[in-house]
Order: C-alpha cells, then structure tokens, then sequence
C-alpha cells in the first residue's frame, strides 16, 4: 500500500495513544512521510472526553476529535494538535484534516530550523485547513525549541511571571447545572459564561446568587440583531461582566460599529477574527480580538496577530477550542503577551494524554521544558 494512502481508526488509536503518547506504536500511528525524506511526518487520532456535555450558542458535544500529528529528525520529536470547533464551525473535520496531511512532502526540506520556508510551503498546499496547519506549525516550534533546549518563551525572550489569569468556561445548560458547574470551579477566579439562548438573563441571575466573580460573557454569534445585542448587554452591564465576545453573526459587522458605539462593555471578536489581514477590517467594530491557533494557522500567524492587533491600539486575548495539553502550552508561550487568557480547554476533559502548561490559582503557569512544554501522562505517572 502507498504510504500516502492510510486509514486511521480513531477507537484503535485511541488506545494505542495511551499507551505511549509520543511514541506510538507504527501499527498506530501513520507515517505518511516519503523514507527518503529527512523530516518524517505521524499522525494519529484521539478521542477527548469531556466533563460534561460542551454546548455554546451552535450546539453540543461530549467527545471531541483531535489529531496529533509528529514531525521526526535528528532523533528529536516534536508534537502538534489540531483541534476543531463545535459543529465544524470553520470548515474542518478530523477527516479533512487527514486529508491535508497526507499531502504534505517535505523532501524538500533538510530540517525543521528552515521554519519559516516549511510554513510557507503549507500555507500554499491548499487554502484553509487552518487546524490542521496548526497541528504542523506547534510541531515544528515545538522541535526547534527541544532541539536547542528552550522553552519557546523564553526563546522568545517572554518574562513567564507576565502570565495572565485564564477564564474558566461554563458552558450552556439549565441554570440549576450552571451553577452547579460554577460551584466546581472554585479554584478559578474568572469565569467565561456562555450564553446566546433565549434564557441568558435567567442564567447570569443564576449565577449572581452563588457568586460574585468576575465573569466574562461569550454569546458565540447566539444574538441575531443589534437591538437585541444593545439590550443583553446594558443589562450585562450592571451585573458585573467585564466583556463581551462576538454578541453578532460575522456577517453583521455595520451592525457591530452601530453596537460599540452604544455600550461601555469591551467588545471581542471571535468567529469575526481568523488571521492576521482580518484585524485591520474589526477596529472600528471591536476593542480587541481573540486569537485561537487553530483559527489562524498555528504560533507564527498568532504572533502577528497580536502585533497587528498592538499597532491598532486593540486588546488581545488568546482562546482555545476543546484541546489537550499540546495545543494549550503551545498557546501558553504567548501568554505573557496577551491582555486576557481563555486557555482551559484541557481543564475540561478528563483524558488529557499529555502534561504541559499548569493552571495554579488561574493564573498560567509555563513548564520549563523545552519546545512548547509537554510530556506524556504516563511517563509523569511513572516516575511517582
């Protein structure tokens, strides 16, 4: 069979993953890199699961599919994620991503230092596939930092004490489970509560009468006009909500600029923000942006965003999708550049396969590891 032309059974996978994250097992995981090339290329698929069942404003889920894909040379691994959004939010599914995978060639290519020349190679192979470009751009710099032996903050030259506080996110439910999960949270100082149902105001006076934390709201494109959004959030307003993600659809931007001008809450964009030439379009709509690698391509196109997003005299906050430990540190070595933080996707589920970046008291704390951070569970578990 061509090596290029591979089945990946995600159950199988699973638990070969399990047994050795990093180190899979070949009948596990694919090599789907040409033998003559010096980078060699493995992907496998995992299943996470979550705490509880994950619903925003477009719908639910228990399970969420990731890919991990590790990119080999010179005796050094480095691990990347793709993870994908609710309802395939942005075009991808664990099959698309496969698929983009397997038409990568690195033979041109004498090793991951030539980063900036693979990326851009990537960008090309084919338009979107943002998540999976990701998974490839985290693998890369993850590689590069083991490979020099730093952490890619502080190659970065990152103070790790800059760190910013994460949100911790409650997903919709009945208000009796919200507050439940809110009650659950205690450790964590900020909580990020999804809303965008016709109950919202039921569900924050819910919470107000179990706690008085600060909370950040995300409507997730779940309010369909602009007097409806106006109304929401003055009444947000008054309960103690520091800001607001992405209260309209993305096609309604004119509807944003007539928003912002009405409210005194900061205004995210979310679903309205993919990559860097986006940013330039949003200023007038929104006070800052959120940047999620799997959005936007991986670390590269997030360093320029935040850039960008600085030279506009905007607010940067970086999210996450439901992710493992990968995908979170490898976020994690931007921190110390953002305003705000949602990286909690692994806080979420309950089989992380990895340990990385630490959440202590909610605020970000970086390993000191090299590359992005990481090392399997199980070998952590082993040396207890």
């Amino acid at each position: 069979m061509d090596r290029r032309d591979f089945l990946i059974q995600t159950g199988v996978l699973a638990g070969c993953l399990m047994l050795s994250p990093g180190l899979v097992p070949s009948v596990c995981a694919q090599e789907i890199s040409p033998s003559s090339s010096s980078i060699q290329l493995r992907v496998w698929q995992y299943d996470l699961e979550l705490r509880h069942t994950w619903t925003i404003a477009r719908g639910s889920r228990k399970t969420s599919t990731i890919t991990f894909v590790e990119i080999m040379c010179d005796g050094i691994s480095g691990i990347g994620e793709a993870a994908l959004s609710t309802a395939a939010r942005y075009g991808e599914t664990k099959d698309t991503v496969l698929e983009f995978l397997k038409k990568l060639d690195f033979r041109n290519f004498d090793s991951p230092f030539q980063l900036e020349d693979i990326l851009n190679y990537i960008a090309n192979v084919a338009p979107g596939n943002f998540a999976a470009k990701a998974a490839i751009d985290i693998a890369l710099h993850d590689w590069v930092g083991k490979k020099i032996k730093l952490p890619l903050y502080q190659l970065w030259g990152l103070n790790p004490a800059r760190t910013p506080i994460t949100t911790f996110s409650i997903a919709i439910d009945t208000p009796e489970v919200m507050v439940q999960k809110v009650l659950e949270a205690a450790e964590y100082p900020v909580l990020k509560i999804k809303v965008g149902k016709d109950n919202d105001e039921e569900i924050i006076r819910a919470i107000r009468q179990v706690t008085q934390k600060p909370l950040r709201v995300d409507a997730n494109e779940g309010w369909k006009t602009k007097e409806l959004a106006l109304e929401r959030i003055q009444w947000l307003e008054t309960q103690g909500v520091e800001l607001i993600e992405q209260p309209l659809p993305t096609t309604q931007l004119a509807d944003m600029i007539w928003l912002k001008e009405r409210v005194n809450m900061p205004i995210f964009a979310d679903e309205s923000v993919l990559g860097p030439t986006s940013i330039p379009l949003l200023k007038d709509a929104f006070d800052g942006i959120n940047i999620k690698l799997m959005k936007c391509g991986g670390l590269r196109e997030a360093m320029k965003m935040i850039q960008i997003a600085r030279a506009l005299g905007m607010k940067v906050m970086m999210g996450c999708m439901i992710e493992s430990s990968v995908a979170i540190s490898a976020a994690a070595q931007l921190s110390p550049l953002l305003d705000y933080a949602d990286l909690d996707g692994n806080l979420l589920i309950t089989n992380d396969p990895y340990i990385g970046a630490q959440v202590k008291q909610g605020k970000v704390i970086l390993s000191q590891d090299p590359g992005i951070g990481i090392k399997p569970r199980i070998a952590e578990d082993q040396q207890k």
